[in-house]
């Protein structure tokens, strides 16, 4: 075996075990290393699990994705049709403007404030730098080019939506307000040791200001930043609330039956904005129970009455099995088939600009 393939497999190994590390039957019960807290619904004093737990992904099954399945070939380099941009650092309350930076990385401009998602700004998504997933496209805003940054919303600890290099800069640069879920802080704070960070559980209601609600909603998913640590810090999405608007943002889930998304249109009553991933679905077998493909993220859209969508969480790091443009193209179809407006729904590329429509 030469040298780049033993990296690559180095890489695929760690990975697995890490980002990927779903592997139910390597939990020994013991302490949780974030977290510690009453017993829930979804918290049984030492992991956190899925309200109706689709968690049952073994770590044969992972080994049999990682040997026996085939990857598709990924181009190198992946241009996004929009140039990078850089956004107004401050907009009219009463407007909402996403601009896309890369994967799960949005920022998001309303009640006049900056909000970034799950911010990533280093080349490779993994527990080792120099080997895993790679960007295939530069970030759609170059970091310098970042505004202020007010709010920062971590849905979860997974190597491709918590990435503590940029999390310090940003903390260094701006000392933003971080919400995270539990168990999240432990991580963040054992890094960065002076973030502002606000956790939340399944649920939770903060009062950012006298502009903003952040509410802390369900997801279906789990979480790992190694071999022993699976589902010891809670995943969440978030309902951002101003006088005028409601977003809801998704970064990882499973689609499930379906329940999270209407529960939110119970709670909430629709949404102006629904920011939902749609990448990272191949193959299904492996993948149904923590990531949604396109086709069931036009049902959520519709089950959570969201006037709009834009779909995330594609084209900038291959973690699955699916061709680099396949989200894009599945999201056009399933749109179509159900006779929906293209324009409802968008797969957003890096450097595009998208404004709510008045």
């Amino acid at each position: 075996m030469n040298r780049r393939k033993f990296f690559k497999w180095a890489g695929f190994g760690a990975l697995s075990l890490g980002l990927y590390g779903c592997v139910k039957n390597l939990n020994v019960k013991q302490k949780n290393y974030y977290y510690s807290g009453p017993i829930t619904d979804h918290f049984d004093g030492v992991y956190f699990f899925n309200r109706k737990d689709e968690y049952v992904t073994s770590f044969s099954d992972l080994l049999k994705w990682k040997i026996f399945e085939k990857r598709a070939v990924w181009p190198e380099n992946y241009s996004s049709r929009y140039p990078a941009v850089s956004p107004n650092p401050s907009l009219p309350r009463d407007e909402i403007t996403v601009t896309m930076v890369g994967h799960a990385t949005l920022l998001i401009q309303m009640a006049g404030l900056n909000i970034l998602t799950d911010p990533v700004y280093s080349d490779r998504v993994s527990p080792i730098d120099y080997v895993g997933p790679k960007r295939h496209n530069p970030p759609g805003v170059q970091f310098e080019s970042l505004p202020e940054i007010d709010i920062i919303l971590v849905t979860h600890n997974h190597y491709d939506h918590l990435d503590l290099q940029t999390l310090s800069k940003l903390v260094t640069r701006d000392n933003p307000k971080i919400y995270t879920p539990l168990g999240n802080d432990t991580i963040i704070q054992e890094a960065i040791g002076n973030a502002d960070i606000q956790t939340g559980d399944w649920g939770d209601e903060f009062k950012h200001n006298s502009q903003l609600k952040v509410y802390f909603e369900p997801c279906q998913h789990w979480s790992a930043r190694g071999t022993r640590d699976q589902r010891m810090a809670l995943w969440a999405a978030f309902v951002l609330e101003s006088d005028d608007h409601k977003v809801y943002h998704v970064g990882d889930t499973g689609f499930g039956e379906g329940k999270n998304y209407r529960d939110v249109a119970k709670k909430h009553g629709g949404v102006d904005l629904a920011i939902l991933p749609i990448g990272a679905y191949e193959p299904r077998w492996f993948m149904k129970s923590s990531h949604q493909n396109p086709r069931e993220a036009v049902t959520g859209l519709q089950l959570c009455k969201a006037n709009h969508g834009l779909g995330h969480h594609w084209g900038t790091f291959q973690l699955t099995n699916e061709k680099v443009d396949a989200p894009k193209k599945v999201l056009a179809k399933a749109l179509k088939k159900q006779e929906l407006d293209q324009d409802r729904f968008i797969a957003v590329q890096p450097g595009q600009v998208w404004k709510l429509p008045t």
